[in-house]
């Protein structure tokens, strides 16, 4: 069965009946994103932003059929005090998804950032058991509502050299594969993925990646997927490769996702920008549709009213693809004209 059809047969099972009750800004006249496409195309949500923004539910409801936890699923905010989680925010997106017929992309199980500060303090003991539970606990509270997971999230540095994070230095090397040993056993029916930033282009990160995807493919490791973020910005130009790029994974014999994208362009924003931003958005769709393993588009955050990049990279902004007031950009209609 091919993606479309996966996509459709899971609309048929999972979708709910409802009403409409606001108004949407309207779509291109080619119809929305996910129906222009064989590819799952997402967006990171907020569960705030979905309880309290009708608007917001109902762009994302009409664009999109896969949707990714912004924060509500990692470590930090599930488990800050070990032993107490809080589920209600993942627990209200995968509500959500069950209902109007997405599927659901789990964001992320290790990783060093937005990690709770009692993880830091463990023996390297404590740590493998505690991760291989948190694996564990997190999967299985959504076995079966979780297409794919971002199982390890930005391990290296931009040098090709693995990140110092705790897992790193308390456990080794061999901490990937076991934490993909751990989720497969957690989650049989997930597809697993590693994930990571600026490894879009040819690069000695990407390389890195290349060799570490290769080796675990050799060893038997369950990896189904390598996520490419995609966080672009037009001062530093297209990356160089990136069809190849995605190519070259894929004959890895794993499934590769555009996971996380967004082309931020220096503020004031004007006609010039946004164009050049819509030909990085066209060559980002374009490259992932021109590599058949290539399984998902999905963009982090889908509108400017809450994009992560202006408080992040001072002096840049509109990254994404509808703008604040939730009208389709350049971007938008470079994709789907």
């Amino acid at each position: 069965m091919n993606t479309i059809s996966l996509k459709r047969t899971a609309a048929l099972l999972t979708a709910l009946t409802g009403v409409a009750l606001f108004a949407a800004p309207p779509a291109s006249a080619a119809g929305p994103l996910k129906d222009i496409t064989n590819r799952y195309v997402g967006s990171a949500v907020a569960a705030n932003h979905l309880a309290n923004e009708a608007d917001y539910r109902s762009v994302l409801t009409r664009e999109f059929d896969n949707v990714t936890p912004e924060n509500e699923m990692k470590w930090g905010v599930v488990e800050a005090n070990r032993g107490q989680y809080n589920w209600s925010g993942a627990d209200a997106i995968v509500d959500y998804a069950q209902r109007n017929g997405k599927s659901v992309r789990g964001h992320t199980l290790v990783w060093h950032s937005q990690l709770p500060g009692w993880v830091n303090n463990l023996s390297a003991g404590e740590l493998r058991s505690v991760t291989q539970q948190h694996i564990a606990t997190e999967m299985g509270r959504y076995k079966g509502k979780i297409r794919a997971w971002d199982v390890v999230n930005e391990m290296f540095n931009d040098d090709g050299t693995r990140r110092a994070s705790v897992f790193q230095q308390k456990l080794g090397d061999g901490y990937v594969a076991d934490a993909f040993r751990w989720a497969r056993a957690a989650d049989p029916s997930a597809k697993l993925y590693i994930n990571d930033y600026n490894t879009e282009g040819l690069n000695a990160k990407s390389d890195a990646l290349y060799n570490l995807v290769r080796t675990l493919k050799q060893q038997g490791v369950p990896i189904d997927g390598v996520g490419f973020q995609a966080h672009l910005a037009t001062r530093y130009g297209f990356p160089n490769g990136y069809q190849a790029n995605l190519a070259r994974f894929a004959a890895l014999g794993v499934d590769v996702a555009i996971t996380e994208a967004d082309v931020r362009i220096p503020m004031p924003a004007d006609s010039t920008k946004l164009n050049t931003q819509a030909t990085y958005f066209k060559q980002l769709w374009d490259g992932c549709h021109a590599v058949a393993r290539c399984v998902e588009f999905t963009t982090w955050g889908f509108t400017d009213r809450h994009s992560w990049v202006p408080d992040t990279f001072p002096g840049e902004g509109a990254a994404c693809l509808f703008d604040t007031n939730l009208r389709p950009k350049p971007a938008y209609s470079r994709i789907n004209p």
